[in-house]
């Protein structure tokens, strides 16, 4: 039986507690899904290989320990999709890049171990921009499976890197899926698709098993219906891994949605009864789309009904962004060494891609080290200018999406987007340090596409910009809106 699409749309949460009430079966919710994936995944360019025996296999299982009153927890039983950079054991992990395609490990990533372990279902291997963007691709069309498609427009895009996540998620192909983060692979999709996505602590979460594009910047996590479904996630996929050397932080706990009043979720000693208080980024909105603007001034709104809204957060003067392209440029010329030295980089889709890794190559490392010093420098400063909120606030794009026609620099042409730099205000500060954010829809701008609000926190500091975005959407209905895909 294929369940209705209205279930399909429900949160990661809802659907738990229908499983548990037996409303459905993991089995029926995993057959809808895989049927969804299998009508609308080309379509949307979003997936690479749909994991059918695997998920039946897992739904079943789940099935069984649910009926025996075993229950793993609010995941149990929930199919997912993951970025085709995870290793799935017995399928292919493309890297969404020709010369890797019959690429296959015989080991799951930790994401993948954690999520089985709480009994979700692995339903998808999605598409990704080819070697997660590290070859500095300038168009949508950086992918052996075509450029990825935001749902609530064909001819847009559904941003990078992880863009068949968002899709898939934005779509209701999956109800969650897993996505990675060096410079706003997380954030991008997220807002382009209308969707919740969230970047954890760097270090919150193993990387084991995860194809490498930066090692000292990359970070995994979840793209979900709701920032609820995103705290969910992360308290069964975070946590140390003696794997990972950079996965040191502790466990992180999730409270129930729903607590007492002023009691951020994930943080397990909260203050009881006060108002977060959040600032906004100075300067948020210079550049930006009149709509982006109007919908983050709309959103302030909304947020000064139960928070206190400070003043302006300016950053640091500081090279943020000079640093963490450089870092990234050199390590990424060092995972791909040998895909450079063979020439098998020619075989990649994008053209600048088949150029882009060399430059990273002639860092010296001189620079290099000197940018990892200054990243020490600029972290102390950066993060107490955080500190003082429960979460700063942003758009998470200065625009909507880009057409899949134009190149990156061409999109929006009275919007400067120098290589994401301006187009996220946030991403390579926030990105560098290893910064939290939530990144959740707050409207539609042009061409009907949606508009996003970004939650940036301290460092480990989860718990607090969560329970601001899961609060701003129990006031707000942008995360219920369908796209118009069927």
């Amino acid at each position: 039986m294929t369940l209705p699409e209205d279930v399909l749309y429900l949160s990661v949460r809802e659907l738990g507690e229908a499983l548990r009430a037996r409303r459905f079966s993991p089995v029926e919710l995993a057959e809808s899904y895989l049927a969804r994936l299998e009508q609308y995944g080309e379509r949307l360019g979003a997936v690479v290989t749909v994991t059918r025996e695997r998920a039946l296999r897992e739904a079943g299982q789940a099935e069984r320990e649910i009926a025996r009153g075993r229950y793993r927890g609010p995941l149990h039983g929930i199919p997912y999709g993951a970025k085709d950079l995870l290793a799935a054991r017995g399928y292919p992990t493309t890297w969404g890049a020709t010369p890797y395609r019959e690429q296959r490990f015989d080991f799951d990533a930790a994401v993948i171990e954690r999520l089985g372990e709480a009994g979700a279902v692995l339903v998808a291997k999605l598409a990704m921009v080819e070697l997660a963007g590290g070859m500095g691709y300038n168009q949508a069309n950086a992918s052996f499976t075509g450029p990825g498609r935001t749902p609530w427009n064909l001819q847009y895009w559904s941003g990078g890197s992880s863009s068949g996540s968002g899709a898939s998620v934005g779509a209701a192909l999956v109800p969650f899926a897993i996505g990675t983060e060096t410079w706003g692979s997380i954030m991008f999709p997220s807002a382009c698709c209308g969707v919740s996505g969230l970047r954890p602590t760097f270090g919150r979460v193993s990387r084991h098993g995860a194809m490498a594009l930066s090692w000292t910047m990359d970070k995994i996590g979840p793209l979900c219906r709701t920032a609820d479904d995103c705290g969910l996630v992360l308290a069964v996929i975070a946590g140390p891994d003696a794997r990972d050397a950079h996965a040191a932080a502790g466990r992180f706990v999730y409270a129930a949605r729903g607590g007492r009043r002023g009691r951020p979720p994930g943080n397990p000693h909260p203050p009881d009864s006060r108002r977060p208080r959040i600032g906004i980024l100075k300067n948020a909105t210079a550049g930006a789309q009149p709509e982006v603007t109007a919908n983050f001034n709309a959103s302030l709104d909304v947020l000064r009904e139960f928070a206190d809204v400070a003043g302006e957060v300016e950053l640091p003067e500081m090279p943020f962004n000079e640093a963490a392209e450089l870092i990234i440029n050199a390590e990424c010329a060092s995972a791909f060494e040998d895909l450079l030295a063979s020439g098998r980089v020619r075989e990649l889709t994008a053209p600048e891609d088949r150029w882009g890794g060399y430059p990273g190559a002639a860092v010296l490392a001189q620079d290099y080290l000197k940018a990892l010093r200054l990243r020490g420098v600029m972290t102390p400063p950066l993060d107490a200018a955080f500190a003082a909120y429960d979460a700063v606030v942003s758009p998470t794009l200065d625009t909507v999406s880009f057409p899949i026609d134009r190149p990156f620099d061409k999109a929006w042409p009275t919007v400067d987007v120098p290589k994401d730099v301006r187009v996220q205000p946030l991403g390579g500060a926030a990105n560098l340090v290893g910064l939290p954010g939530i990144a959740v829809p707050n409207g539609f701008g042009r061409e009907g596409l949606p508009t996003s609000l970004l939650f940036t926190g301290k460092l480990n500091g989860e718990g607090g910009i969560l329970a601001c975005a899961v609060e701003y959407q129990r006031r707000t209905d942008w995360h219920r809106k369908r796209p118009p895909i069927t």
